[in-house]
């Protein structure tokens, strides 16, 4: 079959608004050419099928680009469906999952089995782009086994941990390869030599970015970005500096605390830029790399003020 039998069929109208497309993304595309891009795939998107095709999309547009992106995943709703097919209760402290052996296997299955197959096969719908590997692998990962703290007494999560050490060898040849690493967020405990550790992506995907020295470290949420004045939507911030995310912290809501800290981490080590996607609308990483507007939240280093804070009615 030519390459013309399988090329996209447009109307004139179509290819003309294609190609004012191309040209407008032509500054951010020479700037990020090259660039490593670290993006945390979670919330709606990983669950809504016109979403996961969307994001897919966007991934083999930044690979073709010539952009190197990287994708971490997590899949608490998933892991939660396959415990209770398991007959396996789910318990949360401190807003973690308390992951006993038994739950860990499950974890461990669904992240690198089920989840990560399914993004490297919708990926490689678009070319041989994706390699699925997880933080065992090449021992990318190291972690420590984590705690929780509930009103002053010290609570056991199980086989809970944080990443503690970064290996970005494997990610980097996948990389030299021409190939799009999918990273699954299980990793071996650096203290009990055997054990599998479930760590949170949101802080996996950060400590990745720094160590590849990313330019750029977007998660992926089920809200419009970083409220100043949770819920009130006319408190939406499109930009601010990374003092400000830290001063957010105290009050934000919890859903948005990991994410913000992962943001702060990666921006603290280094990387320039970070942003709060909006995960529920298509195409939101091409938006946020390729426009001005962009959706969402984006985080800067450094103190100077920055203009324009609050989302306007358009963007909202």
């Amino acid at each position: 079959m030519s390459t013309a039998d399988t090329s996209p069929t447009f109307t004139s109208e179509q290819a003309r608004a294609a190609a004012l497309a191309l040209t407008a993304a032509l500054p951010w595309l020479e700037r990020m050419r090259g660039a490593v891009v670290v993006i945390k795939y979670g919330g709606n998107a990983m669950v809504d099928d016109a979403l996961k095709r969307a994001f897919a999309a966007d991934i083999a547009v930044l690979r073709y680009a010539g952009l190197h992106p990287v994708v971490v995943h997590g899949g608490g709703p998933q892991i939660g469906a396959m415990l209770t097919r398991a007959g396996i209760a789910s318990e949360f402290k401190a807003g973690l999952r308390v992951t006993t052996p038994e739950a860990m296997q499950i974890v461990r299955m669904v992240l690198t089995g089920q989840v990560g197959r399914e993004l490297v096969g919708l990926l490689n719908l678009h070319g041989p782009l994706a390699v699925g590997l997880s933080g065992e692998d090449a021992r990318l990962f190291g972690a420590r086994r984590r705690g929780a703290v509930i009103d002053g007494e010290p609570v056991d999560l199980g086989l809970v941990g944080d990443v503690a050490e970064v290996n970005p060898a494997p990610v980097h040849a996948i990389l030299q390869a021409g190939q799009v690493p999918v990273v699954s967020t299980v990793a071996p405990d650096l203290d009990s030599p055997g054990d599998v550790l479930n760590v949170n992506a949101d802080t996996a995907a950060a400590a990745l970015a720094v160590a590849l020295g990313a330019s750029s470290f977007t998660v992926l949420t089920d809200v419009a970005g970083v409220y100043g004045n949770w819920p009130d939507p006319d408190s939406l911030l499109t930009r601010m500096r990374v003092e400000e995310a830290e001063e957010l912290l105290t009050r934000v809501e919890s859903g948005m605390v990991p994410k913000l800290e992962a943001c702060v981490r990666a921006l603290r080590g280094g990387v320039p830029e970070a942003r709060v996607a909006d995960g529920r609308q298509e195409h939101c990483l091409l938006l946020g790399m390729f426009t001005e507007e962009g959706t969402g939240t984006t985080i800067l280093p450094g103190q100077e003020p920055i203009d324009r804070q609050h989302a306007s009615e358009d963007a909202r």
